[in-house]
């Protein structure tokens, strides 16, 4: 737990971490039950719901959803051509990747129609129950709107690294770029000419700057969010990283998870 020892200097008011392989949690830190606003994290959990409702034919990842021409799959990859913030196109589906909180919403809505039960009630049935989630909830937008602990997250992470819930095909389509070759910005970093994303997942593949550590490899997956908050896997080292937070993304998390990253890599991989 040498790595973990390092969120302690983190210029935060509290924190909670832990990392987990296949066969379990390997470590913690910190309130680990403890719920924290997930702002933008909560849209692998979105995500999770909308691909369980895939699966259960509720919907079609093909299928029209959002603007004209947009489908599940372009609202899940955020290559729907929505606006970051209205459900107003400004581009063509599939041509740009515009990270899109509304369009998290507009998946929310299209899963409500679709079953008819609310969206927070939906993700509570196909999620946080079969996943043992009992300390997150969906209180807001599917895009930014839950809270949960590291204890259920690093349950989600562990889904993602091996899938139970899902099918294999359908996990393997989530962590697989989406519409490849798409330029955007990716928030916080800055424009990307390769900015891939899966559905619902953003992925690392060569993007500079970024979040994670220099050592994860291209494959690594997750979403952070602006609360302080972040979720990666990286299948190539078999590992997985929760962190939730009190203080807003900025600065000092460019600096500090990246050699959260690297150090977790370095004590765990291999």
């Amino acid at each position: 737990m040498r790595a973990l020892v390092g969120v302690d200097g983190w210029p935060v008011g509290r924190v909670a971490v832990a990392v987990l392989d296949a066969s379990g949690p390997l470590g913690g830190r910190g309130p680990v039950d403890e719920p924290f606003p997930l702002a933008s994290v909560t849209k692998p959990l979105t995500a999770l719901a909308c691909l369980i409702a895939v699966e259960e034919g509720a919907i079609e990842l093909d299928g029209p959803a959002g603007p004209p021409g947009s489908t599940v799959r372009h609202l899940l990859a955020h290559a729907s051509g929505l606006a970051p913030e209205k459900p107003t196109p400004v581009a063509a589906p599939g041509t740009r990747r515009i990270y899109s909180n509304a369009g998290f919403d507009l998946l929310g809505t299209h899963v409500e129609a679709a079953t008819g039960i609310g969206f927070a009630d939906y993700l509570a049935q196909a999620v946080s129950r079969p996943l043992g989630l009992t300390g997150t909830g969906l209180t807001g937008s599917p895009a930014a709107g839950g809270h949960s602990t590291v204890t259920d997250l690093s349950r989600v992470a562990a889904e993602l690294l091996t899938p139970a819930l899902l099918h294999p095909d359908t996990a393997a389509a989530a962590r697989s770029v989406q519409f490849p070759g798409l330029s955007g910005v990716l928030p916080g970093y800055g424009r990307q000419e390769r900015n891939d994303w899966g559905l619902g997942l953003e992925i690392r593949d060569g993007k500079s700057p970024h979040w994670t550590g220099a050592g994860n490899s291209p494959a690594t997956f997750g979403h952070f969010g602006r609360s302080g908050t972040f979720l990666w896997v990286d299948p190539t080292a078999g590992l997985a990283c929760v962190a939730l937070t009190d203080r807003d993304f900025g600065d000092w998390a460019v600096a500090a998870w990246p050699a959260l990253a690297d150090a977790i890599l370095a004590e765990y991989a291999g």
